[in-house]
């Protein structure tokens, strides 16, 4: 693994490359679940074609960033995420985020453009319902809650319940990201320039087809929603089928 090396320190500071490509002529910077890391995008990296190098943000307080605080709410972390990697955004840089990390992408994406003047070159969201249906303002979780949603989202964390140790040391971190997203709102806005590619995992009940077509009303430009096998974790079981998915789109 490696850090970015070609932009500023505070982008160092956010951005994981696992398997550099300095030849590349496309970059996509993916952003993470809710107590997800970086790392959660290494499969996918390796799974780019040549031309494709992949990004991937690394949220304070979790694994090399552990002593760093995270910021409170979906909007402030944007913000310091748009400071960090708006000066390298190029033509061929494309967003993608899972679940949290959508919201974070199209928070994101939409601050660079009024800052930025090269326009991405695609939004993608991934298990995660539009902003503008997001309820805002949900009760927050206390442990208990916090434990049986990770259960009912199945994936790596359902596996970490098993394990009492590894569950409290990640517990922190979900509790953060989960007051974020629960405290989210949606502020309307124009919508973005760029097109936006919404994928749904087939048994995903949290983010079904029908609700990731939402999208459509946030981007002025093309839009098209697709379908991966699996729940709201998919990715973790095709990564090679979702990065072909990505760059046929």
């Amino acid at each position: 693994m490696t850090t970015v090396d070609d932009r500023t320190s505070a982008t160092r500071e956010w951005l994981r490359i696992f398997d550099p490509r300095p030849a590349a002529t496309r970059r996509l910077i993916c952003f993470p679940h809710a107590g997800g890391t970086a790392a959660a995008f290494r499969p996918l990296a390796l799974a780019a074609p040549p031309d494709v190098e992949v990004a991937a943000v690394q949220y304070p307080g979790r694994q090399d960033r552990l002593g760093a605080e995270m910021p409170v709410g979906i909007a402030a972390l944007a913000d310091q995420i748009v400071e960090a990697i708006g000066p390298g955004i190029r033509r061929d840089t494309a967003l993608f985020g899972h679940s949290m990390g959508a919201m974070v992408a199209f928070e994101v994406a939409r601050r660079l453009r009024p800052r930025f003047p090269a326009p991405l070159a695609r939004l993608i969201v991934s298990a995660c319902k539009a902003p503008s249906d997001v309820v805002a303002r949900k009760p927050l979780l206390d442990d208990a809650g916090i434990r049986e949603f990770v259960r009912d989202l199945g994936g790596t964390g359902a596996v970490v319940l098993e394990n009492e140790d590894v569950w409290h040391l990640l517990l922190p971190t979900l509790r953060a990201d989960l007051r974020s997203i629960r405290s989210y709102e949606y502020r309307p806005g124009p919508p973005l320039g760029c097109p936006i590619v919404a994928v749904a995992g087939s048994r995903d009940e949290s983010a079904t087809v029908e609700d990731m077509r939402r999208w459509r009303a946030h981007t002025v430009s093309g839009f098209v929603a697709r379908s991966m096998p699996g729940g709201h974790f998919y990715l973790n079981d095709l990564p090679q089928e979702l990065m072909e998915l990505l760059t046929q789109a």
